[in-house]
């Protein structure tokens, strides 16, 4: 069964600035970093789907993008957080920020939310924040560094979101591979 996830890729032309935000971390061995090649927006991820579903999700992301009512949109990756928090550190993340494609962003994927809630998959347990993963953090180990990080204001770049992504993600031991399963353009 394909493991599936719904996303907003960031272009290649921002690699290298995503790896910029990356690189004061680098030195901190407890952390796992993103492939900047691979950086996404998760805007729904449904998991092990069976094959034969893969043309419903893409039918719910057409109604999503539909009723959502969203144009192509520009966003500016930016601002900096963590999950789940600053006490308990697993992810750390560069957002969309606020009043530059941020709601528009939520919106989708709230309709991405309903379309594939409305048609059994599992609902979300957390609520969306617009975030693009820059490192994992397996323990403890650098974390005064990494808060001390959270203080800086850094900026990937901007870029126009002119369509969503459904994404089948194999994990391997050098990392995930991603492969695109369906686009549907806003």
């Amino acid at each position: 069964m394909p493991r599936l996830f719904v996303s907003v890729d960031l272009p290649d032309r921002l690699a290298d600035e995503f790896a910029a935000v990356q690189d004061p971390l680098r030195d901190i061995e407890s952390l796992r970093f993103t492939d900047p090649e691979q950086a996404h927006c998760t805007v729904k991820f449904l998991g092990d789907t069976d094959e034969s579903r893969v043309g419903d999700v893409v039918e719910a992301l057409e109604s999503a993008v539909d009723s959502a009512a969203v144009d192509p949109f520009e966003v500016e990756v930016g601002s900096l957080g963590v999950f789940p928090s600053r006490e308990y550190i697993s992810v750390i993340w560069v957002g969309v920020r606020e009043g530059h494609g941020a709601d528009e962003l939520t919106r989708l994927a709230e309709a991405v939310e309903r379309e594939t809630v409305d048609r059994g998959f599992d609902e979300a347990d957390h609520e969306f924040t617009p975030h693009f993963t820059l490192a994992r953090m397996d323990d403890a180990r650098g974390k005064r560094e990494v808060l001390d990080y959270l203080d800086g204001d850094p900026t990937v770049g901007r870029f126009e979101v002119d369509e969503i992504r459904l994404t089948e993600s194999t994990l391997t031991e050098e990392g995930p591979e991603y492969e695109t399963r369906a686009l549907v353009s806003l």
